[in-house]
């Protein structure tokens, strides 16, 4: 009996393991693929190695930190140690589900540095539904790691 349970035991770790291993993903923009991509870690070392005017073609894998609550035409991308960076779509081609907060993405696209005006910052915190008050807060520009995506993977 006990070889029995400990069977099923395994049986069903290996089952866990190999889904989540072939994960399916709901693709926007342009069609990619998961083959190639990095941690977020190591995406954020290749920001802390960019210099402005640099840009690098990437592919990495992360958690929505948050998304357009007006359109879904931004999100901010966990990169560990309380960094995040901005991902828009390229052309406004595409837009993520205004839900898609905490999510599961991969993103592919070009990464820079950039720096947000306060107007683009107050803009972006008004998409978010922050109250007047924190709008008004806004009162310097933002040097932050940035990324062109022309596709992106949601894990379902």
């Amino acid at each position: 009996m006990k070889r029995a349970v400990l069977l099923m035991s395994v049986f069903m770790m290996l089952l866990a393991c190999k889904k989540e291993k072939n994960a399916t993903y709901k693709s926007f923009g342009a069609e990619i693929t998961d083959v190639g991509t990095i941690s977020k870690e190591k995406m954020a070392l290749n920001f802390a190695n960019l210099k402005f005017g640099d840009t690098i073609d990437v592919k990495f894998a992360s958690k929505i930190n948050e998304v357009c609550k007006a359109k879904g035409c931004w999100m901010k991308l966990d990169l560990s140690d309380e960094k995040e960076t901005m991902v828009r779509f390229e052309d406004y081609g595409f837009f993520m589900p205004l839900n898609a907060d905490d999510r599961e993405v991969i993103v592919n696209g070009k990464a820079y540095l950039t720096e947000i005006p306060v107007s683009e910052l107050q803009h972006y915190a008004k998409d978010a539904g922050k109250s007047e008050e924190e709008i008004a807060l806004i009162t310097e520009p933002e040097f932050t790691y940035a990324v062109l995506a022309d596709g992106v993977l949601m894990k379902e």
